[in-house]
């Protein structure tokens, strides 16, 4: 295993220095700043999940196929062994939750897209461990999954967002049917809201091309954040009405431009690099060009982006002057805005030049700075990937000092330098970008290099062996021409671990700067770091000593704990408790601490599986209650970066796969075509209560059958409610993201549309319950507005016809009372295993039938032989075009690789 080495070096560089005073001591060595550095790293390690999916997107009726990998810095500890997969809509609601176990840093999943309760949109797959949540949610893995729908959605639509004026937009609309057909003639009616009221309404009527042009005012720009344009086509006696919403996000142009200079600061009389970063509105990059004009409108600089709206000026600001810069977009608009104050005293790291075999790093301080702090030390700290990496001492003898770090005595990744003064202070911070370390090199190559449709291919997988590790590998294989798909948008294993999981916010295109296709990417890679955000921790707090707390340790499995309590309130210590998974014939037992704590650790069982935990075995039984510890989940964050990625009109962006979705999904759709005379049992939902009708489709629906064995109904709300938190002080039910940010507005129940309180939740039967759904969301207000909530729960229970029923007996009603010694429950296991089908086209026969698919081949579990090597066998589909392989993996150690190759189909 291939170890980095930590430099700690005293560099003393003379070139004429031009003060006399003695240098000062340090007030903390340098040695001791490295030591609590050290110890911050040694003891907290850096964790990192990717997902790689078999395609960059979907439609509703797919499984979607993932590999999940885990990266970790340290390995004198156990890594986690599970990966949470969190599937979120645009509107940040909670779709599901996947727990995936892992073996050797990595595991598989998969996602059936069911259509009764996705729908079309850009959904946010969200993934992180345990031990991740104990630090900034902004390092998790994000990435945007746009699905659309070829079986249910009614209505297709294009939308084209025309500004005209600061808050005046045309908002035009073309409207078809499923079958493709323009809505030509159709009265509507429309309403923008801002997520709960409507700031602007109308009505409308389409030409005969199916367009309407909806004007729009909107007079606060913070609407469009999460405001939708909601439009009703009236139906006839033939046809209903169709209805359909579309994000505001577009709606109005707008730019922002912001300018940073190298280090931190713009130093005066100090020529370096000023960095700037273009974005609309929507978070994307915007191509422009300025110059840079001083107080007395001199122009003193020209500039233009390099891509995505970056790029860097040469710069020398002057003592007491003011800057501004005029910027000129694509779209004629010009705008001026200024730039950062020119500070008269100070000092910055700057990256000097580098070639392969070294980082040239400079300090460069003006001269007010260097006459005040001549011959004083300072010290340069460089850490990447959660290990420090370089540290050294150097005293400022002369304005400048070039200091030189090899690179291959570093990690691949971005490396962050600072300089720090010895009083602990930070001064100034350069990120950089190495790649010197090799990555895994995998070669992939097939028998042939064109086929036949539904033709046998043979693909080699080779990767040179080096030191005997142990790596793993996934492959997915799609038809290109069905998921056209630009592969420098991809957020793959190296743009993940190299990249983005170590800034803040949002990256445009994270591919872009490992496609050696681009001239241009390590310019535009240098860009991109001198305008991110990066802060996994503060040296102020490292050298203070304020370490973080930390909640959570690395999961090595499934845990199920809590306490067992008196019926007085008071634990019960060595008390005896009994687990039980039917469906995995396991049986546990275990004891309570003093403090009567227990838990049963290291399970295993899929999700869905019922657990029961009893305490009968003990002498006082009737008397004891089992209180279950609840499940934390990180909170959703807010205001997600990532949806920049969304697509506005997945309908036109995804056409070709949508077709071919259609087509291998025919029967669905033409079954919604016939009129059905038999009896049909009807789904209850929320809908039918007069007081729930203002609520859109649920996060979240428990089907009745879930609640099977079921004693207490609290008791099995807890686990099976999700999103939803109870907090055993208050006795209330809370929204899990909303609860862990602060906020304590409780959610409100209802029993078949009849609000309650939780007191009354025990009184129901579960047995009567047919189904339980979960809102978190009340986006027009009609219910949070009337009882001050914050989520709905809505119990919907059985129909039963009036009979007259017979006396119960003794015995029959005390089985009805909550038995609190006993817990059956249905916890989030792991995600349930599935093989992905490949055909085998082998015969004539087998050969006549249509083949639809677009991911051809998906093998999450490719292990190589002890020559490096790995065949795989498949056969390709019906359609003609070029093929796309994609393959990921990573080695024992975290080395990771990624390699895209192609091949045709005739």
């Amino acid at each position: 295993m291939k170890k980095l080495f930590i430099f700690l070096v005293v560099i003393f560089l003379s070139f004429g220095s031009r003060s006399g005073l003695a240098q000062e001591l340090p007030a903390i060595p340098i040695n001791t700043v490295v030591e609590r550095v050290q110890k911050y790293f040694g003891v907290y390690p850096v964790e990192k999940v990717h997902l790689h999916f078999d395609k960059p997107y979907y439609a509703v009726g797919d499984t979607l196929w993932f590999k999940t990998y885990l990266q970790h810095n340290l390995f004198e500890y156990s890594p986690s062994k599970i990966v949470y997969v969190e599937m979120l809509t645009s509107k940040d609601s909670l779709i599901q939750t996947l727990r995936v176990p892992l073996e050797d840093n990595s595991g598989k999943g998969q996602l059936v897209l069911d259509p009764q309760f996705i729908a079309q949109d850009n959904y946010r797959f969200r993934a992180y461990t345990r031990w991740m949540a104990n630090f900034d949610n902004a390092y998790f893995y994000n990435k945007i999954v746009p699905i659309g729908d070829a079986i249910n959605k009614k209505l297709g639509a294009e939308i084209t967002y025309t500004p005209d004026g600061d808050n005046k937009t045309k908002a035009t609309i073309q409207f078809r049917n499923r079958e493709g057909n323009l809505l030509g003639r159709r009265k509507l009616t429309w309403e923008a809201i801002d997520g709960w009221d409507p700031f602007s309404k109308g009505k409308g009527e389409t030409d005969d091309m199916g367009r309407v042009t909806i004007n729009l005012t909107i007079k606060d720009k913070e609407y469009l954040k999460n405001g939708r344009l909601n439009v009703k086509i009236e139906g006839d006696k033939v046809a209903p009405d169709l209805m359909g919403s579309y994000s505001l996000q577009n709606a109005l142009w707008d730019a922002d431009v912001q300018f940073f200079p190298e280090g931190g600061d713009l130093l005066a009389g100090i020529p370096k690099k000023l960095a700037f970063k273009a974005v609309s509105s929507t978070g994307k990059g915007l191509k422009i060009q300025g110059k840079i004009i001083d107080s007395k409108k001199k122009e003193v600089a020209t500039f233009n982006d390099v891509t995505f709206g970056m790029g860097a000026i040469d710069f020398t600001p002057v003592a007491g002057e003011s800057y501004k810069a005029t910027v000129s977009f694509e779209n004629g608009e010009q705008r001026t805005y200024d730039l950062p104050v020119v500070k008269e005293a100070g000092m910055n790291v700057v990256l000097h030049s580098e070639d392969d075999a070294s980082l040239q790093m400079g300090l460069v301080a003006n001269d007010a700075f260097y006459e005040k702090n001549a011959n004083q030390p300072f010290y340069v700290l460089g850490q990447s990937n959660g290990h420090l990496v370089y540290a050294a001492q150097a005293t400022l003898k002369n304005s400048s000092i070039l200091i030189s770090i090899p690179k291959d005595k570093l990690p691949n990744g971005i490396v962050q330098l600072s300089i720090m003064q010895p009083s602990g202070k930070l001064l100034s911070e350069r990120l950089v970008f190495n790649q010197s370390q090799p990555l895994l090199d995998i070669g992939v190559k097939t028998d042939k290099t064109t086929y036949a449709k539904k033709e046998g291919v043979k693909l080699v997988l080779h990767v040179p062996i080096t030191d005997s590790l142990k790596s793993n590998y996934s492959v997915a294989v799609i038809d290109d021409t069905k998921v056209p798909y630009n592969d420098d948008q991809e957020l793959g294993i190296l743009s993940n671990y190299l990249l983005t999981s170590d800034l803040q916010g949002y990256v445009e295109q994270p591919n872009y700067y490992f496609n050696e296709k681009n001239e241009n990417r390590k310019e535009a890679l240098n860009a991109l770091l001198m305008t991110q955000g990066f802060r996994r921790f503060s040296y102020d707090d490292l050298i203070a000593e304020k370490l973080p707390q930390v909640q959570f340790m690395p999961e090595q499995g499934i845990t199920l704990s809590g306490i067992l309590r008196l019926n007085t309130g008071r634990p019960q210590p060595n008390g005896g408790l009994l687990l039980s998974i039917p469906s995995r014939s396991i049986r546990k037992d275990t004891y309570t601490d003093n403090q009567g704590r227990f838990a049963f650790e290291n399970l295993v069982f899929p999700d869905s599986s019922k657990v029961t935990i009893n305490a009968r075995g003990n002498d006082n039984f009737r008397n004891l209650v089992i209180n279950m510890d609840q499940t934390f989940f990180p909170g959703i964050d807010r205001g997600n970066p990532y949806a920049s990625d969304n697509v506005q009109n997945i309908d036109q962006e995804m056409k070709a796969y949508l077709n071919n979705s259609k087509n291998e999904y025919r029967t669905s759709i033409l079954i919604d075509e016939v009129e059905v005379t038999g009896v049909q049992r009807k789904m209850v939902t929320s809908k039918e209560f007069s007081s729930l009708s203002g609520l859109s489709m649920p996060e979240h629906r428990v089907e009745g059958e879930r609640l099977s064995g079921c004693n207490v109904l609290t008791m099995c709300l807890t686990t099976m409610l999700t999103g939803i938190t109870y907090d055993n002080q208050t006795l209330k039910y809370y929204i899990t993201r909303n609860y862990n940010q602060g906020s304590r507005i409780p959610v409100q129940f209802f029993m078949d549309g009849m609000p309650i309180d939780e007191q009354a939740l025990n009184s129901i039967i579960p047995s009567d319950i047919e189904a339980i759904e979960i809102f978190l969301r009340d986006e027009l207000g009609t219910v949070s507005r009337t009882y001050q909530n914050d989520g709905v729960v809505s119990i919907m229970t059985k129909k039963k016809e009036q009979s007259k029923q017979p006396r119960m007996s003794l015995s029959e009603i005390e089985s009805m009372l909550p038995k609190t010694n006993v817990i059956d429950m249905m916890p989030l296991g792991y995600v349930k295993e599935r093989q992905f089908y490949s055909p085998k086209y082998d015969t004539p026969d087998s050969k006549n039938t249509n083949d639809y698919r677009t991911t051809i081949y998906w093998n999450p579990e490719v292990v190589l032989d002890s020559e490096g090597n790995a065949t795989l066998d498949f056969y390709n589909g019906d359609g003609n075009g070029r093929y796309k392989v994609v393959v990921e993996g990573q080695n024992e150690v975290g080395a990771a690789g990624r390699t895209v190759y192609y091949y045709n189909v005739k």
